[in-house]
């Protein structure tokens, strides 16, 4: 399939896929963030847990093209370089997490021959939408080189408020509950997250947290999401994009661990929630997910 025919049927399949959560005020500019876990995502072809061709990254690229979001989060991505084989640097800026880590390599999990490459956390964000470079959230490496840490930025759209947007990738391994050998990190993890949201929901400024947390928030009684969404303070009275719908990324997994989590205000403007799935082979074992909020 040519890549033009490919885009069209993404975006055929991507008009026809999309849940809305609300529909409000269809004909108001809209500001639309996402969050794509890109399944290590190398830089070089053939490189990593993933190996791609170039045919890969040209579906990946159109994929993005179908999705048409304004703010990406992404998460899983070798370097900046990787990330501009599939954002066009034409039409996006990429930003990426700072860390440097270890350098470690390892075996992928049960793929002998393959080696892990360096899994980033970062932004694509389209040209013409101004923002603001704000420093890595560190704290959330808790002290290893090696763990994510977040990307923070002020997007600031033409004709309406700004907002802050911070993506995360979280500790794997410890999707419910409290006894797996990973949930101690993860746990870990989840005051530092939550200060983060408590100091900016004491500020002037609506605010976004996308990524992959590795955690079914929206289970009953799920003890990070009941940590994170207390409502103190006001704004900090959080809401998932996804609101209490399941994924249909793969039916091996109903429950989302990828989430737009908004704060009281963004809430507000929430419009539109999707998830983009993939019309043919998968091109991550992830699916991309997109909110969209009207512009105040």
């Amino acid at each position: 399939m040519t890549r033009h025919a490919l885009l069209a049927a993404l975006c055929l399949f991507l008009a026809t896929s999309c849940t809305g959560v609300r529909e409000r005020g269809a004909t108001a500019p809209t500001l639309t963030l996402a969050s794509w876990n890109m399944e290590h995502l190398a830089e070089l072809d053939g490189s990593g847990c993933r190996p791609r061709t170039e045919a890969d990254y040209a579906a990946m690229r159109a994929y993005v093209e179908a999705l048409g979001a304004d703010v990406v989060a992404f998460q899983e991505v070798e370097s900046k370089a990787a990330a501009e084989r599939v954002f066009d640097p034409a039409r996006y800026t990429v930003e990426i997490e700072a860390r440097v880590g270890t350098g470690r390599k390892g075996e992928c999990g049960g793929r002998p021959g393959l080696t892990v490459n360096a899994q980033r956390t970062g932004f694509a964000i389209r040209k013409g939408v101004a923002y603001q470079r704000l420093a890595d959230v560190t704290a959330l490496q808790v002290g290893n080189p090696d763990l994510r840490s977040g990307v923070d930025l002020v997007v600031r759209p033409a004709g309406g408020a700004p907002i802050r947007v911070l993506s995360v990738h979280l500790k794997a391994g410890c999707t419910a509950g409290d006894r797996n050998e990973a949930c101690p990190v993860l746990l870990q993890q989840v005051p530092v997250l939550e200060r983060w949201i408590d100091q900016r929901a004491g500020e002037g400024l609506r605010f976004a947290v996308l990524g992959d947390y590795n955690r079914r928030l929206s289970v009953p009684g799920d003890v990070v999401w009941a940590d994170l969404d207390d409502g103190l303070p006001a704004n900090a009275d959080l809401a998932r994009a996804s609101g209490d719908q399941g994924a249909r990324c793969n039916p091996r997994y109903p429950d989302f661990i990828d989430y737009i989590v908004l704060d009281r205000r963004a809430a507000d403007d929430l419009v539109g929630f999707e998830e983009a799935r993939y019309p043919g082979e998968s091109l991550s074992d992830h699916c991309a997910i997109a909110a969209r909020l009207t512009l105040r």
